[in-house]
């Protein structure tokens, strides 16, 4: 296992003991560093103790400590010791940076933006695996970075980062960095667009002048990410990504996966990365044609000549949804949950392709709000039901397919363990209720 010899017998402090912060705690405990662990839940510090970590509030105790290892989830600015860690900001580091320090000779591509993360880094991914090349896909996709096993001195990595791990980041490097686009999200913890923008960003300030940085310029907020590049002079070569350019590319692939605007928007960033890498034309698009969507992703759950299908669970803000609505005609959206702070509908480009909405969870009335003078709509509570109300205003044509997508805009957890979840109860309604009439 790798180590760290610049932390041995240095203090170091950990805030947050769910996986980020148990993953940290092993590196340095290998690292023969002296830790001092703490997480603001009891049960999560009673966790970290029987597995014979070191639990103290080393905040109240005179230790100068050599670096502080922040779970991305926490806010500095409502956590309990936010004025201690407000004083030794310096010493922030996150997982990003402890991952960097130990994989510093390895080829890592990172890849943020508000929506297709986790997309684009799977077709990296399925890109470079189909060139022989090997490959570990780690971050917010999933896989923790500092959990990764069986790495080999050529490993590639491909890191989906989020803008929480930005935030505190202060060491990571990568040699391609993309950021995919731009719309508001989390601002209630980033407080305005412009300093989401400038979280964001943070993916490029740490290259060189022999990396690659990449920006989607038809973004409508990519003019701001140029400044912020310009302003801090950073060093790295700035790629223009122009979907419209790749026709040639697209007419190439059979794979209906990449017929949505999104998802041309993530193959192109995957093959301008790709070809820096020098890999060919046909080893790219024998990938792509085999590429297989994520889960819960603009997913077809059942399909016939007159009714599709679509679980998109994992849209947890309207621009996320409106990559999905834009793709499709006579639609039946199952919307809502736990709206986003500052999210806004706009519906002008969907709302004619739109038949009726059915807003689910314990806030309709946001989601009313948003789409009373645009679309009929039903509250319906909950996703078993909204199908039932579906199922009494669907009138089928054998000339038009009609489609029902979940699509909800909004976090689930006013319902839901999470986004997965939500997905996997969506989709055991529709095959069960398929299933029964398959049998009959």
């Amino acid at each position: 296992m790798v180590t760290l010899k610049k932390y041995q017998n240095k203090k170091i402090a950990i805030y947050g003991m769910g996986i980020t912060g148990f993953s940290a705690a092993r590196v340095f405990k290998r690292s023969k560093a002296t830790i001092y662990c703490w997480d603001d839940n009891k049960k999560a510090r009673k966790k970290a103790k029987s597995s014979n970590f070191n639990i103290q509030k080393f905040w109240l105790k005179n230790v100068s400590v050599e670096k502080i290892i922040m779970s991305p989830g926490i806010n500095i600015n409502k956590c309990k010791i936010k004025n201690y860690l407000k004083k030794n900001a310096d010493k922030i580091i996150t997982d990003l940076d402890l991952f960097f320090e130990l994989n510093k000779d390895s080829l890592i591509i990172s890849i943020t933006g508000t929506n297709g993360k986790s997309t684009t880094c799977k077709v990296i991914e399925k890109i470079l695996k189909t060139a022989n090349l090997h490959v570990k896909t780690v971050g917010n996709i999933g896989n923790p970075i500092l959990l990764s096993s069986k790495i080999k001195k050529r490993t590639i990595f491909i890191i989906e980062v989020s803008s929480y791990q930005l935030e505190y980041s202060n060491l990571f490097r990568s040699r391609y960095a993309a950021i995919l686009n731009i719309s508001p999200d989390h601002l209630e913890r980033h407080k305005s667009i412009n300093n989401y923008i400038k979280t964001k960003s943070k993916i490029f300030h740490g290259q060189k002048s022999t990396d690659y940085s990449y920006i989607n310029f038809n973004n409508k907020y990519s003019k701001k990410i140029k400044k912020i590049f310009k302003k801090n002079k950073l060093k790295s070569k700035l790629v223009s990504v122009k979907a419209h350019k790749y026709n040639f590319l697209l007419k190439k692939i059979k794979n209906n996966y990449f017929n949505g605007k999104g998802n041309i928007q993530n193959l192109v960033f995957a093959y301008k990365i790709a070809k820096k890498l020098k890999i060919k034309d046909d080893v790219i698009i024998k990938a792509l044609n085999k590429f297989k969507g994520l889960s819960h992703r603009q997913e077809i759950i059942f399909s016939n000549k007159k009714l599709l299908y679509i679980n998109d669970s994992k849209a947890t803000s309207f621009d996320a949804s409106l990559q999905c609505l834009l793709n499709y005609n006579k639609i039946y959206w199952i919307v809502g949950g736990l709206p986003k702070h500052k999210d806004f509908f706009d519906l002008k480009k969907v709302k004619k392709k739109i038949i009726k909405a059915y807003i689910i969870g314990k806030h309709p009335l946001f989601f009313e709000n948003q789409i009373k003078n645009h679309i009929a709509y039903t509250i319906s509570g909950n996703i078993k039901k909204a199908l039932e109300d579906i199922s009494k205003d669907l009138t089928l044509n054998q000339n038009i397919k009609k489609t029902i997508i979940l699509s909800p805009a909004a976090a689930s957890f006013d319902q839901f363990k999470n986004f997965e979840s939500r997905g996997v109860f969506f989709k055991n309604l529709i095959n069960k209720k398929y299933k029964k009439r398959s049998n009959a």
